[in-house]
């Protein structure tokens, strides 16, 4: 499976460098908050398109950094990204039905 072809790419990058003793679920979580903060970095004071043009390179190399972190935490709590990912929209679809969801931004208890 390609996921789990990618996670092991991750592991062996980390494992060969010796950080895995730095990256339990807490420090995990909490980088991927930060770099999740470095990715709305890119955002700030400029429109969407404004802020993906001029920082289109910048965005990518944020955003690979947020999903390796969220894939070394899956990883370390033994989470299968696709299946949580399945289970959530799952969830998802019944917090907004497409009859009262469709083209509304409102959250699932103001429908």
């Amino acid at each position: 499976m390609m996921m789990d072809k990618l996670i092991q790419k991750i592991v062996e990058f980390r494992d060969s460098r010796n950080w895995r003793q730095f990256h339990n679920p807490k420090d995990l979580a909490i980088s991927l908050s930060i770099e999740a903060s470095e990715l709305l970095e890119n955002f700030q004071w400029k429109t969407s398109d404004e802020s993906v043009t001029v920082n289109f390179e910048r965005i990518q190399e944020e955003l690979a950094d947020v999903l390796i972190y969220a894939l070394l935490l899956s990883n370390e709590l033994n989470i299968k990204p696709e299946q949580a990912i399945i289970d959530k929209i799952k969830k998802n679809e019944e917090k907004y039905p497409i009859e009262k969801a469709y083209g509304s931004n409102k959250k699932y208890n103001e429908l």
